[in-house]
C-alpha cells in the first residue's frame, strides 16, 4: 500500500517533500513488477535533474527501467550503497530504498502528483 504522506508518478517513482528537498525513489509497485533487480545505475551529487527526464535506470532479470524525475533540481545527495545492496530496494522501497534527494528549483511541481489514493487507481487500472 502506498504511504500517504508521499507524492507518485505514473512512472513509479516516489517523492518525499521536506522543505525544498525532495527524496526520491520507487514504489513498492515497480518493484514487484521489475521482480529480480541485479543492477542500478545513478547520477553523480551535483548533477541537475529535470522533470519527466531519466536520471538513471535500473535493471532486473526481465528488463531495464528508467528513473524519472519527478522535479527540477539539483542533486544533492546519492544513496550509493544501493549498488551493493539492491535488497535496500527491493525490501523497504520507501524507506532504506530511496535514491537520490534533489534540491528542488520549484517546489510546487509537486502539487500535481498523484496522492496515494490515485496511486493506487492508476496501478489498477494498469494492471487490467
Amino acid at each position: 500500500m502506498a504511504p500517504e504522506d508521499l507524492k507518485y508518478t505514473k512512472t513509479h517513482e516516489w517523492v518525499k517533500v521536506e522543505g525544498d528537498i525532495a527524496t526520491i525513489g520507487i514504489t513498492d509497485f515497480a518493484v514487484e513488477h521489475l521482480s529480480d533487480l541485479v543492477y542500478i545505475d545513478l547520477p553523480d551529487v551535483g548533477d541537475g535533474v529535470t522533470a519527466g527526464s531519466g536520471f538513471g535506470e535500473v535493471e532486473s532479470v526481465k528488463a531495464v527501467a528508467d528513473l524519472n524525475a519527478p522535479v527540477d533540481g539539483e542533486i544533492v545527495e546519492v544513496n550509493a550503497g544501493l549498488s551493493d545492496n539492491l535488497e535496500q530496494v527491493t525490501g523497504d522501497p520507501f524507506g532504506a530504498g530511496w535514491m537520490i534527494r534533489v534540491q528542488m528549483s520549484n517546489p510546487s511541481q509537486v502539487d500535481p502528483l498523484l496522492n496515494a489514493d490515485a496511486y493506487q487507481a492508476h496501478n489498477e487500472s494498469e494492471d487490467h
